[in-house]
């Protein structure tokens, strides 16, 4: 199984970005799909998910600014973020929560003011 993520990059604040994660060895859409980021100096959080029956879940700090999708004929997810912050700065992970939770490498976003 492998995830690979791609899309991010330095941005402005106030700028947009969106991220992509494909996976391979699995089919995406029977687990559930997940992004995370870990910014400088800080542990690894929960940002956003879709469940295996389609629910989108976001958290507080990312609500009405990142928008989670899915391209299952692709096996993809996506992250749209704008509105971006210097806090959102952090390396983006995307996760399959199959039987067990597979991760990918990580892509890095910046934020600067």
């Amino acid at each position: 199984v492998q995830l690979m993520e791609s899309g991010g990059g330095s941005v402005q604040a106030g700028g947009s970005l969106q991220l992509s994660c494909t996976a391979s060895g699995i089919i995406f859409s029977t687990c559930g799909r997940e992004w995370y980021r870990q910014g400088p100096g800080k542990e690894r959080e929960w940002v956003s998910s879709i469940s295996r029956d389609g629910t989108l879940t976001n958290a507080d700090s990312v609500k009405g600014r990142f928008t989670i999708s899915q391209d299952n004929l692709k096996n993809t997810i996506y992250l749209q973020m704008n509105s971006l912050r210097r806090e959102d700065t952090a390396v983006y992970y995307c996760a399959a929560a199959c039987w067990k939770r597979y991760w990918g490498q990580g892509t890095q976003v910046t934020v600067s003011s």
